[in-house]
Order: C-alpha cells, then sequence, then structure tokens
C-alpha cells in the first residue's frame, strides 16, 4: 500500500444511477472534520492551494486572485519587514493546532519556524521570540538562529476513541449532500434527500465505496467554491474544472460600479480617489494610500468561515454557504467536540498578529502561545540541550534554565507603540477595480484609461471613505 493510499478516507456513496450524480455520502468524523476545516482556511491559503493544485491552467478565483498576485508581484521594499509579504502571501491558520490533526493534510505550506538571537539575549536580555527569519532584535542582531520547538510531551496513558475527532466528536457519522448539507446520520435524514430529489425507487440508485485523498481534497474544495453538486463533479470526475466566470468573484474593471458621494462624517474613514467615467458612470482605477491598500491586502489573511458570516452567507453560486449553515446547525453538546470549536468554524479568528490597529474589520485574533525558553540536561546523552516549549509541554530532562519569551509583531522592525499593517509608507497606488494593485504611475493611468476608451474629458475625480460598514 503507498504512502497516499494509506492516508486516504474511505467514503460509501449513494448514487443515482439515470443521472449519474451523487445523492449523498456516509461519512465518520475523518471526512466532516476535513470539509469543515475549509471555513478555517484564510482566504490567501485557498488561492495559493487552488492556483498550485490546477496548473496547467490556472483557474483563478477573480479579484481576489488578481489580489493575491499583485501583492507577490510588489517589489519587497514596499512591505514594513520581510515577513509581511510572507504573511500575506502564505497566511498562518488561526485553528492551526486543530488541524495539524486532520487525516489528510492539505495545506503544503512550510511549516512554522521559530527564530531568536543568542543564548544570552534569549535568558538574560531581551527575551525575544520571532516567528519569521531575520527579525530585528531590541539589541540591534538579527533574529536567525532556528530554535526547534519541543514535541517532547506528557502522553495520555488511556486511549479513548471518542477523543480521535478534531471538530466533530469521535465515532460520529453524518451524511453529506452532494450540496455539502452535512447532517447527523439517520434513515429519515437520508429519505429525505432521496425525496428531496424526487427518487422513490430503489433500483435507480447504486452504492459506491470511494476512497480520497489530498488531490480529491483540493478537487471538492475548488469545486465547492462556484458548484451546486461538488461532490459528483469530484467523486464521479464530471466536469472537475469548473471555471470561475465573473459573477462569482469578479467585480470587473468593464462593469458598472456604483459611485455615491461621500459621506459628511468621515472620522476613522480611511480616503481614496476614484477616478469615474462621467459617461459610463463606472470606476476608471482608484488612487490610495499604503492604508487602503493594507485593508485590502489583509483580506488573504482572514478565514473563509468569518468571509461567509460577514457576507450574510452569499459568498458565490457554490456550495459552501451549506457547510457553514450546516455547522451552525448541529447540536455541538451532541455532535461537535466543544462549543468553542464550533465558534472555531463559524466565527473563526485570524491567526496571532495578523490584524493591525484601527482594522475596519474589527475581527479578532487567537490566543498566542505562551512560549518558553528552556535549557535542559538530556539524559539520553547527557549533554545540555536549548528548545523551544509551549503552554503544556514538559521537556523531559532536568531542567537548567528557563526564561517567558515575548513573541516579536513580525511587521515591526522595533517596539512601538501602534501595531501597524503590512505595507510601508508613506506612499500612493494605483487600484483598479478588480483589485489589481501597482505602484502609482501616471504612465500607467493614462495606459488604463486608452485601455477603457475613456476620453480624458470625461473623467472627474471624486473622494470616497472607506468604513467598516463599506468594508462588510
Amino acid at each position: 500500500m503507498s504512502k497516499e493510499e494509506a492516508k486516504a478516507i474511505s467514503l460509501k456513496a449513494l448514487v443515482d444511477k439515470a443521472n449519474n450524480r451523487v445523492i449523498f455520502v456516509e461519512s465518520d468524523e475523518d471526512f466532516t472534520d476535513v470539509l469543515f476545516s475549509f471555513l478555517t482556511m484564510p482566504m490567501g491559503t485557498i488561492i495559493r492551494l487552488i492556483s498550485n493544485h490546477n496548473q496547467p491552467p490556472t483557474v483563478g478565483m477573480g479579484c481576489m486572485h488578481n489580489l493575491y498576485e499583485s501583492i507577490k508581484n510588489l517589489d519587497m521594499q514596499r512591505f514594513r519587514t520581510e515577513a509581511c509579504k510572507t504573511m500575506l502571501l502564505c497566511p498562518r491558520n488561526g485553528a492551526a493546532p486543530q488541524n495539524k490533526r486532520l487525516k489528510l493534510q492539505i495545506d503544503d505550506g512550510e511549516l512554522p519556524r521559530y527564530f531568536v538571537c543568542d543564548i544570552n539575549c534569549t535568558f538574560s536580555g531581551h527575551k525575544l521570540l520571532s516567528l519569521y527569519p531575520n527579525a530585528d532584535c531590541e539589541c540591534g542582531r538579527l533574529m536567525d538562529k532556528t530554535i526547534k520547538l519541543s514535541e517532547k510531551t506528557v502522553k495520555k496513558l488511556v486511549f479513548d476513541a471518542r477523543d480521535r475527532g478534531v471538530f466533530v466528536k469521535g465515532l460520529t457519522h453524518f451524511i453529506i449532500s452532494d450540496e455539502l448539507q452535512v447532517k447527523p446520520s439517520s434513515t429519515e435524514a437520508s429519505l429525505s434527500l432521496l425525496s428531496k430529489i424526487g427518487l422513490m425507487d430503489c433500483s435507480a440508485i447504486e452504492e459506491y465505496n470511494i476512497d480520497i485523498g489530498v488531490d480529491e481534497v483540493l478537487t471538492l474544495l475548488r469545486c465547492s467554491l462556484v458548484s451546486k453538486k461538488p461532490l459528483t463533479e469530484t467523486l464521479l470526475k464530471q466536469n472537475s474544472a469548473p471555471k470561475f466566470g465573473k459573477e462569482d468573484f469578479d467585480q470587473n474593471i468593464y462593469v458598472e460600479s456604483t459611485v455615491e458621494e461621500p459621506e459628511s462624517n468621515v472620522d476613522g474613514k480611511i480616503h481614496v480617489k476614484l477616478i469615474v467615467s462621467k459617461s459610463k458612470k463606472m470606476v476608471c482605477y482608484a488612487e490610495a494610500s499604503e492604508e487602503f491598500i493594507n485593508l485590502v491586502s489583509s483580506f488573504l489573511t482572514v478565514p473563509l468561515g468569518y468571509v461567509i458570516k460577514e457576507m450574510h452567507c452569499s459568498i458565490s453560486k457554490g456550495s459552501l454557504t451549506h457547510l457553514y449553515n450546516s455547522v451552525q446547525e448541529l447540536d455541538a453538546e451532541k455532535y461537535l467536540k466543544s462549543n468553542e470549536h464550533k465558534e472555531m468554524l463559524i466565527n473563526p479568528k485570524l491567526a496571532p498578529y495578523f490584524s493591525y490597529d484601527n482594522h475596519p474589520l474589527g475581527i479578532e485574533e487567537g490566543l498566542q502561545p505562551i512560549y518558553h525558553a528552556t535549557e535542559y540536561h538530556d539524559y539520553t546523552d547527557y549533554s545540555y540541550r536549548c528548545e523551544l516549549t509551549s503552554d503544556d509541554q514538559i521537556p523531559f530532562g532536568s531542567i537548567r534554565k528557563s526564561s517567558i519569551l515575548t513573541v516579536k509583531d513580525p511587521k515591526s522592525h522595533f517596539k512601538e507603540a501602534t501595531r501597524g499593517g503590512f505595507v510601508t509608507g508613506p506612499t500612493m497606488f494605483t487600484v483598479t477595480d478588480n483589485l489589481i494593485i501597482t505602484p502609482i504611475s501616471p504612465v500607467q493611468c493614462l495606459s488604463l484609461l486608452n485601455k477603457l476608451k475613456v476620453p480624458f474629458s470625461d473623467i472627474e475625480e471624486r473622494v470616497v471613505h472607506v468604513g467598516s460598514e463599506e468594508v462588510s
């Protein structure tokens, strides 16, 4: 058996033979947990995974794909620190500790690493820890020395099968419809799905046993964004490369945009200058400061579940709304590990240090673990080792010295009174209506007007103000 086969999840699928479609699948906690983990993924992670999985050809995600590519193409000098660009292109998941326990790991991003200054500074100096390489320590040196996170923990002596689940309880079973409605397994629920599609004859259905691996889960994630039958398209290999049209994620620069007059009260809002075609009543492009670019680029760090919640469950023509609603409707006491796990899915948080002061979205960050740098006597080879431990981790051996470390904000060079965003300033950018971001260039702006066939006499400038209401 290959490594991939060993990691596969087995499903029973009930198929409508005449129409070659999946009616529903039966699943234990393994597959249900993988599905629910979609809601914890930052948008930047989803774009990266789909793009990597679908080459060639690349299937984009409309304006969000344009945003991702714009950030990738921005020069490193445009960011406050070297870590900022990495944080946007490979955002960390606020539920990463839970997702590490999934049977299928679909996020192929780099595993977290940890960095310190030298030993003296770590134990008796500034006592700082960096989550990204080459950060500046307060002593002036680079934090470029890797410190290993200890995996030596006290193991449970008694195994309980009910602890197997990640978000849902172990030993629970669910049925999942073609459009990703998840319900506790029961005869009543299965008959309801059959009745819904008008199937009353058992001879019209057939049972399939299907093993799915990472590739199939990535295809399912991609299909779930735009299709009402993602299970059919994934498991029965139907139209497995759906196209993302303008109506799904894109607000194209050629589509008319609603332009409103600015409000009189602009306290706490971001000013953006719009270049508008008077005759076509559309935005040609916007001129914006780094403050607006920080806001827009931060969309890549926001978890999918939060986006669905804030968009009132209308993210696209896909099936993720059904998945989100299914979690909301599940009785946490009966089927989920806890109410806290339910909150991770329907109200997911940013990973620590991914927000910044006065962020218009106001999205919360998850709690940062407490990290200790610990030097201890390793009895296996009678040497002294220095390792990082977090929360309840306990290194084996005799502890020589230990120090609580302060995690350095990856977006800051030194200690600052406020937590800033990802992009440095002051500088101005051009933003098209479909979120292509470039440093401002008069030549490029004139070229864009020419491409849109908008004469100079037809344009006017309007200043708008963007706050939390406009962002949502």
